[in-house]
């Protein structure tokens, strides 16, 4: 369940650091070691039913989204998807998971400059749920 919420929080390639360590000194590589140690502790600190709970919910969502689309209520299907979204951003867990994951943004934004770790600006208005099942 941790893993779902950390792909879901930090969906920016983390491979690129691995593949280029290069120009980072031992003690930029120790620094992003803690800063990676001080963001798992964060998230260990998550409620873990509060995350359960959340997985269960997307798994109903899903369903539910899945058989609107199917039926062809692609608007009713929007506007949950709509009230959804809002209610997850809003949720305790995910709002500390998000707040965890901003360490991580801290630490990568001299290697990543041009890459938003959190996609919060991403206009969604044009995308429908239906065409993403």
């Amino acid at each position: 369940m941790k893993r779902f919420v950390i792909a879901l929080l930090l969906s920016a390639p983390i491979t690129v650091m691995a593949q280029n360590p290069m120009g980072m000194s031992e003690a930029d590589m120790q620094d992003m070691m803690q800063q990676m140690q001080k963001a798992q502790a964060c998230m260990e600190k998550i409620d873990q039913s509060e995350l359960q709970s959340l997985e269960q919910k997307a798994k109903q969502y899903e369903a539910e989204m899945k058989a609107l689309c199917a039926s062809g209520d692609r608007d009713k299907a929007q506007e949950k998807a709509m009230t959804y979204a809002k209610d997850i951003m809003n949720h305790k867990a995910v709002k500390e998971a998000r707040r965890c994951g901003e360490m991580m943004q801290g630490m990568m934004k001299g290697m990543m400059q041009n890459m938003s770790v959190m996609e919060q600006d991403k206009d969604y208005t044009k995308m429908h749920v239906c065409d993403s099942l």
